[in-house]
């Protein structure tokens, strides 16, 4: 298992009103290193005063200039957060000055700006949403990707320096086949949510039956001061967001990394395989229970063009028998591409052996969409009788 390397959280100056190291928990997460990116906040509204150290001063090259990342000051939202964290794991900025500010002279100032500014000029890092001229979407800027929603600063970002991003924070290569699959699921699966929030698009038509209160962008914005609360700095609640943002973005990283994409390999490799298991090519194998294999399953049909529909997958269950699981119509479906005789459903062990003809059956569900078998080829027999029965007659395929 490859190691994500992290780069911590640990903004060593806030000002004006904080001067505190932040702890860099989230470096502990995965035993990574903590101190390779530190950088600092800075309010241009009000200037804090500098005093002498008595430590001995660094030699400093004259032409030598703090990177600075801008972006809007005032209420936050998960959007620039997050495209401020991003750009902070890559070695260009890691360093950088987070500049919150609507001084469009101090933004010029500032090396890339995001969430601000009324521009997007990918050639001047140049990355806000909200004029209104703008209307890109993944799918707009790079063609081959599928997503439509309407892109916020992370999602800008992310398009831009998201393999970057995960080369940092993996040990992948540029080009690497698992680096551009991990692309993709972190967008389609973490920041597309953050984009379609922060442009106010709704996840669906029609009033909700209930509400959803914990989403990140939510959780973003319950950092910020409340309207009746005294004070209404918002650099200490930026900073929090910032490290929320960062250990969440790296724990789904973490996950798809170590099991996700493991999964997708296991289940790559039985697609392959699948007419040595049935001359078919109907039926998968695998070899160890509990992989996760259907959103990888509709996925690699696509991929490796395969021709004929899966129907069937095999495992071994916790007791070492074995189960016959229908493949769904699709992921969000309870209607099966073929499902298990009519006549097996709700019948069991003996008497579901005499029933099919077939040795050590177990069950077969009421639904039809999974049985069991004391061994795998028994199992596999059973695959094979309902492939028959549906060549014979077709209308009794899915259910």
């Amino acid at each position: 298992m490859l190691r994500v390397r992290m780069i911590a959280l640990n903004l060593t100056k806030i000002v004006p009103k904080v001067n505190s190291n932040f702890p860099a928990g989230v470096s502990r997460l995965f035993g990574f290193r903590s101190s390779c990116c530190r950088g600092r906040f800075a309010d241009v509204t009000r200037a804090a005063p500098r005093h002498m150290s008595s430590l001995p001063k660094r030699v400093r090259a004259e032409n030598m200039s703090v990177v600075k990342i801008g972006t809007h000051n005032g209420t936050f939202h998960c959007d620039e957060v997050l495209a401020c964290f991003f750009l902070r794991q890559l070695p260009e900025y890691k360093d950088a000055e987070i500049v919150r500010t609507r001084d469009p002279t101090k933004l010029s100032e500032c090396d890339i700006v995001v969430d601000v500014g009324g521009e997007f000029d990918p050639k001047r890092h140049r990355y806000d949403h909200h004029q209104r001229t703008f209307a890109e979407s993944f799918h707009s800027l790079c063609a081959e990707k599928p997503w439509v929603t309407k892109l916020s600063s992370a999602g800008l970002v992310y398009l831009h320096f998201g393999r970057q991003l995960l080369v940092q924070l993996t040990q992948l290569q540029e080009g690497d086949r698992q680096l551009e699959v991990l692309y993709d699921k972190l967008y389609e699966n973490f920041v597309e949510e953050v984009d379609a929030v922060d442009n106010g698009i709704s996840q669906y038509d029609g009033e909700a039956r209930y509400s959803v209160s914990s989403t990140l962008s939510a959780r973003v914005g319950h950092l910020n001061p409340r309207w009746n609360s005294k004070s209404q700095d918002t650099e200490e609640g930026f900073r929090k967001a910032l490290k929320m943002v960062g250990e969440e973005f790296l724990d789904r990283l973490e996950f798809y990394r170590s099991a996700w994409l493991p999964a997708r390999a296991v289940v790559e490799e039985a697609v392959k395989g699948r007419h040595q298991v049935d001359p078919s090519g109907e039926v998968l194998l695998f070899s160890q229970g509990g992989c996760p294999w259907k959103e990888h399953l509709f996925s690699l049909e696509k991929e490796l063009k395969v021709e004929t529909p899966i129907k069937f997958v095999l495992y071994p269950d916790q007791n070492g028998q074995w189960r016959v699981q229908c493949v769904p119509a699709g992921l969000n479906t309870f209607q099966n591409r073929l499902s298990l005789p009519e006549e097996w459903r709700g019948v069991r062990d003996e008497a579901l052996s005499e029933l099919s003809g077939i040795k050590g059956c177990i069950f077969v569900h009421a639904g039809g969409f999974i049985g069991g078998n004391k061994t795998q080829e028994g199992a596999l027999e059973m695959t094979r009788r309902t492939l028959q029965a549906a060549a014979r007659s077709p209308a009794n395929g899915g259910s």
